[in-house]
């Protein structure tokens, strides 16, 4: 009986010495979890951004000739307005104001069935909002 206590008694130290060194593992650092307090400290509204001020183009000659604001490059300048006869037929057939109501669209267009689709979508997310469980 002794002897088997005695070949028991180096597997438990064995075990209880495996068993503590694997629960190291979760004990928090000295410096905190993340490394320490190095935080920036910031206002409520977080860190002040410096508004940048961008020149206004007062040129009448310069406003009417060129695309103002075209050259997003620091070398080179705005593309000159070119006559009419320049640019293609279609830019000029485009619609530009508020967008067209589905009465006032045709409904042989591909717009007209897209835009069908996309009110029914609506319709139908709205009404689900509205259901219960």
């Amino acid at each position: 009986m002794s002897s088997l206590l005695a070949n028991l008694v180096p597997l438990f130290r064995r075990s209880v010495i495996q068993l503590s060194a694997a629960r190291n593992y979760a004990t928090p650092k000295a410096g905190g979890a993340l490394g320490g307090s190095k935080k920036k400290k910031l206002g409520k509204l977080g860190p002040v951004v410096e508004k940048k001020v961008i020149p206004v183009e007062t040129d009448t000659n310069r406003l009417v000739n060129y695309v103002c604001g075209s050259n997003i490059l620091k070398q080179g300048e705005d593309i000159k307005i070119q006559p009419n006869s320049e640019y293609p037929d279609w830019l000029w057939t485009l619609h530009v104001g508020a967008p067209l109501t589905l009465e006032q669209m045709d409904p042989d267009t591909k717009a007209y069935w897209r835009k069908l689709r996309r009110m029914a979508l609506q319709r139908n997310n709205k009404l689900a909002k509205l259901k219960k469980f």
